[in-house]
This record gives structure tokens, sequence and C-alpha cells, in this order.
């Protein structure tokens, strides 16, 4: 028997799995919250744009969580440590953080321990947002090829956008980063001993979807476009490399001082990392035409198409990168800036009805009563700004439609709804271009917990809803692609075809559209689209003007 272990590097928390590879059997499972700031979130009550991670906790977290579950499966039947073959791992991003020259990251340092500059810079860090509109109107006019790859609008949750602003904010931090490094790269490296510059390698997955990277054009961006927004910029360009490595690649084996730290064999390899939604796809049995939604804080919808197939350049979506999700394939992301977080925020900061009234499970099981259109309202789902299809971070949430009889159960499945009228917009926003979704898989606590959210979803986009098998897909995606570096001979599988089919499945109970909410839903989605292009998209002709007059229209025909 062989297993590998798979590490999820979440905004809050990181999970450890530790998984038979021969049938994807889960026999142990690990969390930590990362310890500094809110929930594990530097923040800035005087900016809201600001989000950042100490990466001294992703260290602690990965030898927290790994001798928990060790601790676990030790009890299982016959495992023994020494079966472990290879690891994989998968982080939040674009998650970039400054390092020295010896790759040590600044906020590690007793000179930048208090700086949040020189931390982790989370991917919900937007404080880069007019950087990015700079780089999106400079790209637009010198290398449109660069957004032509990444939707057609450069985001502020992106590498360079977070990468300028340090420069223009404290050049103090910026001066002594030697380079900056996406999270996903810095783990593995880490654990392989690799951290130093001139050994780190770089992933596909990061590189190719929020730092313009692509093989066509030599790599990064090229020292004369970096250089006019400012020449230290160009410098740290060179820093960069021109080679990028997908999840097939081991990034190197695990060090004799971190297997001694974790209780693991020494020398066993780890896989380049990637993000947690590509890697949550791939333990979502991703293929070709099948469309995965990791729905968490915000949401990440990826897709597969071939690497042999032409695909149009699609706008707004978060990119399209050979091989970031499956080798041979291309990976195409897009995804909502914040989905569980809106959910959080009305229940934590709102807190209507107080503690217990106001509360997840008192809130949708009261919403859950409701009939579609019941309410009147219609909400907007941009409470963290519009990730797909607008790209645009300054965007704001929005409730339309509510009078003085409005109570919090009907503002919470609005909040609900707006966010499966945002998963249809995706949705629409593929097919538009021709990529096929022939099939719907979610993944996350939110999609095996709430099933009042999957039914909505499933009558909005009148798609049946499925859900993965696994609890923890993006940790098994991570643990799939330590099986595939480890190789069948190891006892781990050699393509992530065979490595899916033998750890991969979706749960038995699925959600399928009921015609009459479909239809009513439909009516709503159209008034959404309106208020959606007319708060979203410049220079828009639709006028307002009939909206809360149409959503009391449907409010009185529901209710008789």
């Amino acid at each position: 028997m062989a297993y590998t272990i798979g590490l999820d590097y979440g905004t809050n928390s990181v999970r450890c799995v530790i998984v038979e590879t021969a049938t994807g059997q889960e026999i142990a499972t690990a969390i930590h919250g990362y310890e500094t700031g809110e929930a594990g979130i530097i923040l800035d009550a005087s900016d809201h744009n600001l989000a950042r991670q100490n990466p001294a906790d992703y260290l602690k977290g990965v030898e927290v969580t790994v001798r928990e579950a060790l601790a676990t499966a030790k009890r299982a039947k016959g495992f023994d440590a020494s079966q472990i073959v290879g690891i994989g791992v998968d982080t939040t991003g674009s998650t970039p953080l400054p390092v020295d020259k010896n790759g040590t990251p600044l906020g590690m340092l007793d000179e930048f321990k208090d700086n949040a500059n020189a931390m982790a810079w989370l991917w919900k860090d937007h404080t880069g947002h007019a950087e990015a509109a700079e780089i999106t109107v400079l790209a637009e006019r010198m290398r449109p090829e660069y957004l032509a790859k990444c939707g057609g609008t450069y985001s502020s949750e992106w590498f360079f956008s977070k990468i300028l602003h340090c420069l223009r904010a404290d050049a103090t931090v910026f001066d002594a980063a030697y380079t900056w490094v996406e999270h996903s790269d810095w783990l593995p490296a880490v654990l392989t001993g690799t951290d130093h510059p001139d050994r780190l390698k770089r992933c596909r997955c990061a590189a190719g979807h929020k730092a313009m990277f692509n093989d066509a054009w030599g790599g990064y961006p090229d020292a004369d476009f970096l250089s006019k927004f400012d020449p230290k910029l160009s410098r740290l360009g060179a820093t960069l490399g021109n080679k990028t490595f997908a999840v097939d690649t081991a990034a190197g084996t695990l060090t004799r001082e971190w297997a001694q730290k974790l209780g693991v064999p020494v020398g066993i390899p780890v896989a380049m990392g990637a993000f947690d939604a590509h890697l949550g796809a791939v333990g979502s049995g991703i293929r070709e035409g099948v469309l995965v939604k990791i729905i968490g804080t915000s949401t990440c919808d990826m897709v597969v198409a071939p690497g042999t197939s032409t695909l149009p350049d699609i706008p707004g979506i978060c990119g399209i990168v050979d091989g970031s999700i499956l080798p041979g394939f291309f990976g195409l992301e897009a995804g909502q800036s914040a989905v569980g977080d809106i959910f959080n925020w009305f229940v934590n900061y709102m807190q209507a009805g107080g503690k217990e009234a106001g509360s997840h499970e008192s809130l949708t099981t009261r919403a859950a009563a409701l009939r579609p259109g019941q309410s009147g309202l219609l909400a907007l789902d941009w409470n963290n700004g519009n990730r797909t299809i607008l790209v645009d971070q300054r965007l704001t949430g929005l409730l339309v439609g509510q009078t003085l009889h409005t109570r919090p159960e009907e503002i919470y499945r609005a909040l609900v709804e707006a966010t499966a009228f945002g998963a249809l917009t995706i949705i629409n926003r593929f097919e538009e271009y021709g990529v096929r979704i022939e099939e719907v898989v979610n993944c996350g606590g939110i999609s095996e917990k709430n099933a009042m959210l999957m039914q909505i979803y499933a009558d909005v986009t009148g798609r049946e809803m499925k859900i993965a098998r696994s609890g923890q897909a993006c940790a098994l995606g991570s643990a799939i692609a330590g099986a595939v570096v480890a190789g069948k001979a190891a006892g781990g599988h050699d393509t992530f075809a065979d490595a899916q089919k033998a750890m991969c499945g979706v749960k038995a109970t699925t959600f399928k559209p009921i015609p009459a909410n479909r239809e009513t839903y439909a009516q709503l989605y159209g008034l959404y689209k309106q208020v959606h292009d007319a708060f979203g998209v410049k220079d828009c002709a639709g006028g307002l003007a009939n909206v809360m007059k149409d959503l009391l229209n449907i409010k009185d025909r529901v209710n008789g």
C-alpha cells in the first residue's frame, strides 16, 4: 500500500490529508488555523483593500498538520509512515511574498516583522487596484497579447499589481527584496531546500494566470514593458527567469531536516505547487466538458480543453494557460471574488435578529422556505468586486427591492441568488466562445453543507449540480499531484488520468433544476443582467427605470 500527503493552504487555514493512492481513501485529515491577524489575515481598519499573511504561519501549519494527520493515520490498519511516497501542495493565489537574496521572506526578518508590506500579499489584497488599471492601459497600447491571454483586463488580485504597489507605497521593502515568490512556489521550495532564488522553480499555474507568463513571448513580460512603470520593476523581472513547470514535475525531494520535522521518509518527491482551485479541480475529477466550481470564501470556475485545440481569447476570464490544471490541456479559469465571504458579511456584520436568529443555520432554514421571487429582492454579488466577467475590483454590492417589510432571511436568500446569477454569467461567457459545459461538479464546504444553495444554483443555471466525493477536494488534488510525481513504480501513478480514475468520484446526491423555479429565475436573471450591465459595463445604454417595478410584479405573481 502507498499513500501521499496533500497540503491545501486556504485563506484562513492549512489542511493536510493522507490519501491511499490506489483508492483515494482519505485515512487522515488535520486542519490548523493561521495564528496571525484576524482569522489568519493581517488587516488594516483604515484600508479595506489590505489583506496580508505571515509566512511563518505557513511553516508552522505544515508541521502541525502533517504531524497530527500522521498520528491519526497510524490508527489505520497496516499504515506506516514509510509508505508515504509523495507530497503535493496547493495555495491561494496570487499570493506573492518578498524574499531576500537567500530566499528568506522579509516578513520573517527582525527588521520587517512588524511591517505588513513585508508579509505575503494575500489573493484578496486589492491595494494595487490603481496599478492594475495602469498595467491594463499600458498593455492595451504596447503589448495587447499580454491581456488577450488573461481575459482582457489585468486584476488587482494579481502578481505585478501588488509588487508595483509595494514599490510605490514602501520603497524600503521593495528595495530589500531580491525577488518576489508566489506562495505556491515558495512552500514546495522550502520543503525541498530549493528556496534560494538561483534554484527556485516557478509553477506554470501562477505564472500563466496571474503574471502574464507565456512561452509565445519568451516567458514573463519583457524588460522594456516593465521599465515603463519603473526601472526597478524591470530589474525585479530579471530575477523571475523564463521557465515554468507544471504539476507533473517535482520541485525536488524532501530534505532530511523537513523529513525529521514531519516524520515522513527523506527524499520523497514534492510536486510543483499550484493554486487551490486548480488542484481542487483535479481532485474533483475535471476533464473536457466538465466545469468544476470550487465554492468557498470566493469561487473559482475551472475548465480544461485539449492542448491540441484552437481556443479563442475569452474576454473577462482569468486566463488560458497550457498545463495549468492538467498536463496536455489548456486550463481556463474564471470565478467570483466573494461568495462565502458575502454570506459571512451578512451574518457577522449585520447580525440581523441577534446571534441565534441571525446564524447561517437559522437564516438558511427560513430562506429555504421562500419561493423564488417571493421577496421582491435582487442583489449584485460584488461585495469584493467582480472577478469575472467584468474584472473590476472597484465594483461594490447592491440590494434592490427592499421595503419596510423585508426580513433578514429574504436578504440572505437574495445574496445566495446573486452568487448563482454570477455563476450563470460565467457559464454563459464560456459557451459564448465555444467552450461547452456538459457537466458541473462542485466542491468545497458550502456545496456539501448547504442544500438550499445547491438547489438554487441548479434552478438558476438549469443544470444538474453534482458534488465531489471528497470533502477536501483541493487537498486531494494535491495528493494526486504527489502520487503522479512519485510514479507507478513507487506506488503512485504515471499520469493524472490514471490517478483521477483511481482516486476521484462524486457523491450520489445531486440537485436537479425544478421547472417552475427555473421559469421564475429566468425572469430574475434578465433583471440581474440589466443591473449588472448598467453598473458594470462602461457606456451601457440600458436604463434601470423598470427594475424595481418588474421585481414587484414578479413578487405579486409569486404571492398570488
